[in-house]
């Protein structure tokens, strides 16, 4: 059974950073595309970063030179790095590998 456990979310003040973890359990993320998706308040869920298992990662353009997303093999974990937050990051970000999405942590922007 996939679970993934996202944690790191909170508030921030704008120009803040944040860095996100998705502890998975039943999927080897090695070998596995990964990746991070947000859902702003009456908005669809998109696509932020995501790392194939070749380790290639792309980003939606509004977030290219402020996100990083990264994952430890040996901890079976995924990283999303947030530089920079503004108020438009604001949102509930979810982890998703195999097919299965994670709870979801809120990252609040605002001062």
């Amino acid at each position: 059974q996939v679970q993934l456990v996202e944690s790191g979310g909170g508030l921030v003040q704008p120009g803040g950073s944040l860095r996100l973890s998705c502890a998975v359990s039943g999927l080897i993320v090695r070998i596995n595309p990964m990746g991070w998706y947000r859902q702003a308040p009456g908005r669809e869920r998109e696509l932020v970063a995501q790392v194939s298992s070749g380790g290639f990662a792309n980003y939606a353009d509004s977030v290219k030179d402020r996100f990083t997303i990264s994952r430890d093999n040996a901890k079976n974990t995924v990283y999303l790095q947030m530089n920079n937050l503004k108020p438009e990051d604001t949102a509930v970000y979810y982890c998703r590998g195999g097919l299965v999405w994670g709870q979801g942590t809120l990252v609040t922007v605002s001062s």
